[in-house]
């Protein structure tokens, strides 16, 4: 493995918890979420410039939309279309309303079908949330997979024939055989963290196959090759590095979010940029991201 690659401040855009790391490459530009903050960011390379909307409620994950016009949102309780030229919102399905929990991680498959996960707020953490995934005509399916504590690292290789997940607190990467009718089977380890710190976090996967992993306290991203094991690390000047994305005009930069969220003052005055947005050049590709394909009404 060659020398660690070292990731710089982008943005201090101070997020609470930033998270959802995604590049539309549409539009030319990246989006990330303040979950604690309740607000979506957007950032433009092409001129440095970076616009935010308040949201209803806590932002956990979001899906650029086939209409180019929306984004998916999951909000903490449920999924809604978000208009990005009024704001306005379009309430879908709730997620959990008998549970303390509220939606966290994902992405979309290569069929266009959002697939997410949800995370407990009780304390202690408990195993008790699901995987789901919204399909095309906006119903809403549980996928037959393990309840997670907190969901994470959802992510589909580049044929779409393999899922990635994990439940954050296991320190273990898993992934499972997902056919292009959504079947999900064979379901397996397929790394584990071996560093004293840090827990998975948000991935992307690059274009020959490659799983980056943010890892949360381990102030590091790291590459996974697709048999598992580790071929490149980004060390992130942050403690809490928290999802990825590849963007940039050749899908060749390496977008990473952070969090300020359970540092303390002393931890904060030696973290100054926890919460911003950091940028790196590992030398791997990405791949356009997967586009919602359910359509929000139009009045």
């Amino acid at each position: 493995m060659s020398n660690p690659i070292r990731a710089a401040l982008l943005i201090d855009s101070k997020c609470k918890l930033g998270e959802g790391a995604t590049w539309c490459a549409r539009s030319g530009r990246f989006y990330w979420t303040d979950i604690e903050g309740a607000r979506l960011w957007r950032y433009d390379p092409s001129d440095g410039s970076h616009t935010s909307w308040r949201m209803p409620e806590r932002l956990t994950t979001f899906a650029l939309c086939e209409d180019p016009h929306f984004l998916l949102l999951g909000l903490a309780t449920h999924l809604a279309f978000f208009d990005l030229a009024t704001g306005e919102t379009q309430r879908i399905v709730e997620v959990e309303p008998d549970l303390n929990t509220r939606l966290n991680d994902g992405r979309c498959d290569r069929q266009g079908r959002f697939v997410f996960g949800t995370k407990d707020e009780g304390s202690p953490l408990r195993a008790v949330g699901g995987f789901y995934r919204l399909n095309h005509d906006l119903s809403l399916e549980r996928l037959p997979l393990p309840a997670p504590a907190i969901s994470n690292s959802i992510a589909f290789s580049p044929d779409g024939a393999t899922m990635y997940y994990c439940d954050s607190p296991t320190r273990e990467i898993r992934m499972c055989d997902y056919s292009a009718d959504g079947t999900i089977t064979n379901d397996r380890v397929f790394t584990a963290l071996t560093d004293a710190t840090g827990e998975p976090d948000g991935s992307t996967v690059d274009r020959d196959g490659g799983l980056w992993n943010a890892q949360w306290a381990g102030a590091r991203v790291v590459r996974y090759a697709p048999n598992g094991e580790e071929t490149a690390r980004v060390t992130v000047p942050t403690a809490q590095p928290s999802c990825v994305a590849l963007g940039g005009a050749q899908l060749g930069t390496l977008y990473i979010t952070s969090a300020r969220v359970d540092l303390d003052a002393a931890a904060l005055a030696s973290d100054a940029n926890a919460g911003g947005v950091f940028v790196a050049v590992p030398g791997q590709r990405g791949l356009p991201e997967p586009l919602f394909k359910g359509k929000p009404q139009h009045p």
